[in-house]
């Protein structure tokens, strides 16, 4: 039997052991161990999760629909509310797109999508650094698949020249903000190189640009205009915007095929109408909070700026990288910095890569100028 003992072992003394916090949560602060710190580290990007205004006018609306706690169901079975129906059809409008589908996380939306869609016939060509979810959706499609450097164009439109004509589609799948580097894709340039092969489907994962990115929060492809252009474009509802749950916009024919092949959807319980509810609520609101996506800009690009040289200088975004190095290093930084108020973790491989692991700095808009000034002074 394998000595499962001896691995967690082994993990501590590289500096990979992982542990569940206990944590209290308060607004824009976290105590720990009694110790009440900035949070630095929350996916909570416009800090809508913590507003008790929000939760005040959501519940008041709840009062008059009385959504269901639980769907009790599958959404091919029973558990198919019209909450369900009314959040797809409010993206579908939003994105201006044919069709949307939702569905129950982000891990679900990019561990079920390729697989029901790709096959032998097909090839995925992702980016070096897509989120594990991909990669774990890369791998139980079955398909053929080779990761391009990271925002390496040229390199990517190599691949597609030589093998485009050897396959019946070839997926060409990227993030749009990088989870772990904070760095923006060229979106504009992919559309292009989408166009030159007429068996190209483009897959962007929006997960950490929806409400944070574009005039009215509709991410990265809204800003640079490409939204009709892609034809998978996925996001999460569970960062930005203080929901659970992710989607998809496409045309018709994917989203009735994705109901028909892809497992986590059909095999799962959906998500309460409660919660469904909350996030068309959220989604509603989106174009009027122009004022907190511009605070985080402000904020992004000061502590980016104070960063440069450790790894500021990469981020186009409210994820900003202090790179270490080091496990143990990167550990000893964390816990220095948190001694002095400020909650930020480390990252460590395999979530980056050998040699990189850093402090992930995660801003949210209630995060001020005045708050990130002691934090600069400690770096």
């Amino acid at each position: 039997m394998k000595d499962y003992n001896s691995i967690l072992n082994q993990l501590k003394a590289t500096g990979s052991y992982r542990q569940l916090p206990t944590v209290t949560h308060r607004g824009n602060r976290i105590e720990k161990d009694g110790q009440v710190m900035l949070n630095l580290s929350s996916n909570d990007y416009l800090g809508l999760a913590s507003c008790a205004d929000l939760q005040k006018a959501f519940l008041e609306e709840w009062q008059e629909q009385k959504y269901p706690f639980s769907s009790s169901s599958s959404r091919l079975l029973t558990g198919n509310f019209t909450a369900y129906t009314e959040l797809e059809q409010l993206l579908a409008e939003r994105f201006n797109r044919e069709a949307a589908l939702i569905f129950n996380s982000g891990y679900h939306a990019n561990t079920g999508i390729l697989p029901a869609l790709a096959d032998k016939q097909s090839l995925i060509l992702a980016d070096k650094l897509v989120h594990a979810s991909i990669i774990d959706g890369i791998l139980l499609s079955g398909a053929p698949f080779q990761r391009y450097r990271h925002n390496d164009y040229e390199q990517l439109e190599t691949l597609l020249k030589k093998s485009a004509g050897e396959y019946e589609q070839v997926f060409v799948v990227t993030e749009s903000i990088f989870s772990m580097d904070g760095d923006v894709a060229d979106l504009h340039r992919l559309v292009e190189l989408k166009k030159s092969y007429p068996n190209v489907v483009l897959y962007v994962d929006e997960a950490h640009a929806i409400g944070v990115r574009g005039r009215n929060g509709l991410g990265i492809a809204e800003e640079q205009g490409c939204i009709g252009e892609i034809d998978l474009l996925v996001g999460t509802f569970g960062k930005a915007l203080a929901s659970m749950g992710a989607y998809i916009v496409c045309d018709h024919t994917i989203r009735e095929y994705l109901i028909n092949r892809m497992r986590p959807l059909i095999f799962s319980t959906a998500l309460p109408p409660f919660q469904i509810a909350w996030t068309r609520f959220i989604v509603e609101l989106l174009p009027e909070i122009t004022p907190l996506r511009e605070r985080l800009a402000q904020t992004s690009h000061i502590l980016a700026e104070a960063l440069k040289g450790k790894g500021g200088e990469v981020s186009g975004s409210h994820i900003i990288p202090y790179i270490i190095g080091d496990n143990k290093d990167c550990i000893l930084k964390a816990e220095e910095l948190q001694r002095k108020g400020f909650y930020c973790l480390p990252v460590r491989p395999p979530t980056v890569p050998k040699g990189t692991a850093r402090i992930r700095f995660s801003l949210t808009a209630d995060v001020t100028i005045e708050d990130l000034q002691p934090l600069i002074q400690a770096l």
